[in-house]
């Protein structure tokens, strides 16, 4: 079967979504209504359409590790637990755990006072006929479970993603990277291993590790302690920028599965694991893994993936998971006037952000604006796009039906 058969049963929609042999599953669109069914079919569909309107106009922008745009929204107090047991109050939150998300954004706003035009994934430079796009980031305070297991070969992959994941949002191609690399001692042994970690990185987004700093500080850093940044720039041709201005109501978004935690939430996943009495090298409960081994998975480098799909056209925005989570990262790419309808029960959760929820009692709301909670990157993209990627995305690179743009603002989840 073709991926790009559609259907029409009356006026209920549905998607083809992944497909074994002749069973399928369907994504079934219907106003303000999204659910998934099965079915069995061994003959072609007949194609649909979707009205869609809205416009944004927008510029060029700067990424920050909390969302400059804090999202309305619609979610409310019955909606079901995410992990199963976060929906009453008392429980921990970000904030509890020293990361204050409406601060972040209202410095990003004192910012844009003195240097309009910031708040996006990247920063685009006009270079001809081109733009070129540039980000940069951290690992936060993944870096302090790095030191507590051990495992430095990864925490390089972490740094890397957080940057071209960021640009690649625009459609530009990764070209070079930089890092910097400070510690109180240099280690060699060490640091030789984070850096193999940057270069593997680098390998799977396409680009050059181009240079780097290595700063050696005594009496500033902890010992065996270090601090990582990295630096990312792309290029992208004009006509083919990724800026949103296309969205409308009606669109698709497409989930792309995360690989776990990625690298923003930390400090209140150090705090929950404190609370939980456990270590790092307890196993996470009721999986064959290591809490450690969990919250270490590097993150997911989207950057081939992305690229790919926008190759084949219909992607008119794309939201990097990060801090922020869903509530804030998505409007980000919207116009004015346009908001997301999220189905929370349409992609499996990891158990890590199960467990995070559980023991630390965090409210749903908490958790979906603090976390990726296992999608890691979200292409806003029109209603052919959606059937050709959903058919397109089983084995090693599956996706997600999880909403849809409407009208109104914020993220509403049911």
């Amino acid at each position: 079967m073709a991926a790009s058969i559609r259907t029409h049963m009356g006026t209920t929609q549905y998607l083809p979504i992944s497909a074994k042999g002749n069973s399928w599953e369907f994504f079934k669109h219907e106003p303000k209504r999204l659910e998934f069914i099965s079915s069995s079919i061994t003959e072609t569909i007949p194609s649909l359409s979707i009205p869609r309107s809205g416009h944004l106009e927008t510029g060029r922008r700067r990424r920050v590790s909390v969302s400059a745009v804090k999202g309305g929204g619609g979610e409310g107090g019955n909606q079901p637990s995410v992990g199963g047991g976060g929906g009453g109050g008392g429980g921990l939150t970000y904030k509890d755990a020293g990361v204050d998300i409406d601060a972040g954004t209202e410095l990003v706003r004192r910012i844009a006072k003195m240097a309009p035009g910031i708040g996006g994934f990247g920063g685009l430079y006009p270079l001809g006929d081109s733009y070129l796009v540039a980000g940069t980031d951290g690992v936060g305070t993944k870096l302090k479970l790095a030191f507590e297991t051990g495992i430095h070969d990864t925490i390089g992959i972490d740094l890397v993603a957080m940057s071209v994941n960021d640009i690649v949002t625009s459609g530009a191609k990764p070209l070079f990277f930089l890092d910097y690399f400070a510690t109180n001692h240099l280690d060699v042994d060490l640091a030789e291993r984070v850096i193999k970690g940057i270069i593997n990185g680098c390998e799977q987004s396409d680009c050059v590790l181009l240079g780097g700093e290595t700063a050696e500080m005594p009496g500033f850093y902890a010992d065996g302690e270090y601090d990582l940044s990295g630096f990312a720039v792309g290029i992208v041709k004009k006509d083919s920028v990724i800026d949103g201005k296309n969205i409308e109501a009606g669109d698709y978004l497409i989930g792309l599965p995360s690989s776990g935690v990625h690298s923003n939430g930390f400090s209140l996943v150090r705090r929950v694991l404190a609370q939980s009495g456990l270590s790092l090298t307890d196993k996470l409960p009721g999986e064959d893994i290591t809490l450690g081994e969990a919250l270490m998975a590097p993150t997911v480098i989207y950057v081939k993936q992305v690229l790919d799909v926008i190759s084949r056209g219909g992607v008119k925005g794309i939201a990097h998971i990060t801090g922020g989570g869903f509530t804030d990262n998505i409007p980000r790419v919207f116009p004015k006037g346009m908001g997301a309808l999220i189905s929370t029960g349409s992609w499996p959760i990891p158990p890590v952000f199960k467990w995070i929820q559980e023991v630390g009692k965090i409210e749903d709301d908490e958790m979906r604006r603090t976390f990726n909670m296992g999608i890691g990157m979200v292409l806003v993209v029109s209603q052919e796009a959606a059937v050709r990627i959903l058919g397109e995305g089983n084995g090693a690179n599956p996706v997600y039906p999880i909403g849809e743009v409407v009208s109104g603002d914020g993220v509403s989840y049911y």
